[in-house]
């Protein structure tokens, strides 16, 4: 297994302080997602030090120093969106680059940041006899399922030099069940966040309400997320209609899932009080605005927006480490209000009840949030980053020199 390296030792293998680095994500723009905004992060942290080429096929993102490079996006299915981004990436960097670092489900890159459960572990973990027999059914049946297997088997094979980056702890558990061979290249580096430059006052919040065209008055619930789904939307909309009238919902992220869940308000009589903003490029503003940020997640690797709520000073209520992994790192009450299960609407109108209706529990647990994520700054984990970088291009090294 692989040891971390200091600085210098670090800039003594690769014989240099400067790399060349190839970042693969076919989306890159804030309102992507967790992930995108992941690898954004990272990118504007680290292109002061070394010179990198962002190859993506959606480009919403300029920084200096940093290329891009835009890759054509052939007719769907995404399968075969993803097999020809792979293919088109692996031509366009194999050589010229001290490393590679994927952000996607590929056969190449020399470090590989994994932000989702693998599809493998969805499949067949815990599923023997005549149950896994079935799966294996569907997979040899599916072209898009073959394809996505094995890529990702590709991805996790063992490589000269090659780490695996996962976001969570949970997320590596999962992962060295799904292929226990990769345990020794995987590395956890989480998500982190840049703290917001001011606290934020009445004033403030009532001009980012303004902003976003929400109400200047009422009590105001965030729920970030571009899956509106699997994120928990449909049991906080069951929630708000059990709070009193007062409570708003504002609803941030992909557009694309408004019309069907706008529906479901008109049914639970919400019309009138949820707020589809949609993709929201500086999602802070919606972060200004808020009272509560509620994440009822029913499956989230880490959950990046809970991270920045709290660094927003916002507190949170977020399902538990078994749909989150965040969660594991915080304390239930003290930090954050943790749900045993983010699908009873019951309970979680009553946690919503309990942050709203006593301001100075929401205080103390604001003030607790905010130190928590001082923890994790982006500064901080880029350096993490860095190191890895620098001792997979001292592993290539050598490959390098011998071709």
């Amino acid at each position: 297994m692989m040891q971390p390296l200091s600085v210098e030792e670090a800039q003594a293998v690769t014989g240099r302080k400067r790399l060349r680095i190839a970042v693969l994500n076919r989306t890159f723009s804030p309102v992507g997602g967790g992930a995108e905004r992941y690898s954004i992060a990272m990118v504007e942290q680290l292109a002061s030090r070394h010179e990198i080429h962002v190859f993506a096929q959606e480009i919403d993102h300029s920084w200096p120093g940093v290329a891009y490079h835009r890759i054509a996006m052939p007719l769907r299915p995404r399968w075969v969106n993803q097999l020809w981004f792979a293919f088109a990436t692996w031509r366009a960097t194999r050589r010229g680059f001290d490393l590679v670092h994927s952000h996607e489900n590929s056969w190449h890159g020399d470090v590989q940041t994994v932000h989702v459960v693998p599809i493998r572990y969805n499949l067949f973990q815990g599923r023997t006899g005549a149950r896994r027999a079935v799966r294996w059914l569907k997979v040899v049946t599916s072209p898009r399922l073959i394809a996505y297997l094995l890529l990702e088997r590709a991805r996790y094979a063992a490589h000269p030099g090659r780490l695996i980056v996962v976001t969570s702890e949970s997320l590596k558990a999962i992962t060295e069940q799904a292929y226990p061979a990769s345990s020794p290249m995987i590395r956890v580096i989480t998500p982190g966040i840049t703290m917001p430059g001011l606290r934020v006052t009445p004033a403030s919040r009532n001009d980012a309400r303004t902003r976003l065209g929400l109400p200047a008055d009422g009590r105001c619930l965030l729920f970030v997320a571009n899956d509106y789904r699997k994120k928990g939307l449909e049991t906080l909309l069951k929630a708000l209609a059990r709070l009193p009238s007062d409570v708003i919902l504002a609803v941030a992220g992909n557009s694309a899932q408004i019309p069907s869940f706008r529906s479901q308000t008109v049914v639970l009589k919400l019309a009138e009080r949820v707020f589809f903003l949609g993709a929201v490029k500086n999602i802070g503003v919606a972060y200004e605005a808020a009272d509560c940020l509620v994440h009822p997640t029913l499956e989230d690797t880490f959950a990046m927006v809970v991270l920045e709520a709290m660094a927003h000073g916002l507190p949170v209520i977020v399902s538990g480490p078994k749909y989150c992994g965040v969660s594991g790192l915080l304390q239930p009450g003290v930090n954050a209000v943790v749900l045993d299960d983010p699908q009873d609407a019951s309970a979680l109108a009553l946690a919503i009840l309990h942050v709203l209706d006593d301001p100075n529990f929401a205080a103390r647990m604001a003030k607790k949030a905010e130190a928590f994520a001082r923890h994790y700054r982006w500064r901080d984990l880029a350096v993490e980053q860095e190191l890895l970088y620098f001792r997979v291009a001292g592993e290539r090294a050598p490959e390098a020199q011998e071709a």
